[in-house]
């Protein structure tokens, strides 16, 4: 019987979560915030499929046993069932952090003064996302039905994928964009402003300042970019160094209000058995997405997905 019990424990928490709330694998994310393996579909012409992507601890390495936490898919889960035009809504969480760049077993690449070299982790990732948008095509999904979305990282491989292949899926939801550490707390935007803070980021880490200005410019290089992009001005990343997202053909860029509440709502994080404010949280501005609070913003983002599945 306990040899059983163990069998029951370790299927379940290699399908889902493990105790403490951590997923560690891709699947369709559940009402109630559980993932499930697999890309099996029913009436796959008629789902919309939001491919979600965490961010990473790391800007190049690859991180084996992490993906995403509950508290950060809650919000992805709340659209779960949403039905627009007769389509309801599947979302992935696609756990990619596996995935290692060209540059990232050179210990000294973070502090390098020359450009990056080979294929960085996003450019890895995006082309991740490509190979599971054709699989899902494969089994039946209309490509316009195929969204993809990110958070932090995985906010910036958004908007790397759709301004390079916006052919190739029907648009891109980016929550907080920003993939190289603390640049406007640690630089002190607020206080010097951005061309300061950039130039100080520049002399310190002439690499990555390098890597970032030239994937942010071959953004800006696409003539179209569909994509729907949040930002927050506390954000510590990029909160105040966000603004170059206004001179990005097609992206509709919406900038969440200054304080920690939405809609003068007080925003909770909430974890499989645990939730707090979540100004409690290290970093606020920074997981705004992820506070209950943000599903004011859900029919907005129905909004956006219905007039890209046109």
């Amino acid at each position: 019987m306990k040899k059983i019990l163990l069998i029951v424990l370790f299927l379940i928490i290699s399908n889902n979560v493990y105790a403490n709330g951590k997923i560690l694998k891709s699947g369709f994310i559940s009402k109630s915030a559980s993932v499930k393996e697999g890309i099996n579909i029913k009436d796959p012409e008629n789902k919309i499929i939001i491919i979600y992507n965490h961010g990473q601890n790391t800007n190049d390495k690859s991180l084996k046993n992490e993906c995403i936490w509950v508290n950060q898919i809650r919000n992805q889960a709340s659209l779960v069932d949403e039905e627009i035009n007769g389509k309801k809504i599947m979302v992935y969480n696609f756990c990619s952090n596996e995935i290692a760049g060209d540059m990232s077993q050179k210990k000294s690449w973070w502090s390098s003064k020359t450009p990056y070299e080979g294929k960085h982790k996003l450019d890895k990732r995006v082309e991740k996302n490509l190979e599971l948008v054709e699989k899902f095509i494969e089994i039946g999904v209309p490509r316009k039905q195929i969204i993809i979305s990110g958070h932090s990282c995985g906010g910036l491989l958004t908007l790397m994928l759709l301004a390079a292949h916006p052919e190739k899926v029907g648009g891109g939801i980016s929550y907080m964009q920003a993939c190289f550490g603390k640049l406007s707390s640690k630089y002190k935007v607020k206080k010097v402003g951005p061309e300061e803070a950039l130039t100080k980021f520049a002399k310190k880490r002439p690499g990555p300042s390098e890597l970032r200005i030239r994937q942010i410019n071959n953004i800006k290089k696409s003539n179209n970019v569909p994509v729907l992009a949040f930002t927050h001005p506390r954000d510590k990343w990029e909160g105040l160094l966000s603004d170059w997202l206004e001179e990005v053909p097609g992206v509709k860029r919406i900038v969440i209000s200054e304080d920690y509440k939405i809609n003068g709502k007080t925003c909770v994080v909430k974890g499989d058995n645990w939730q707090e404010n979540i100004t409690a949280r290290k970093n606020p501005g920074h997981e705004m997405n992820q506070g209950l609070c943000f599903q004011y913003y859900n029919p907005v983002i129905l909004d956006y997905i219905a007039s890209r599945i046109k």
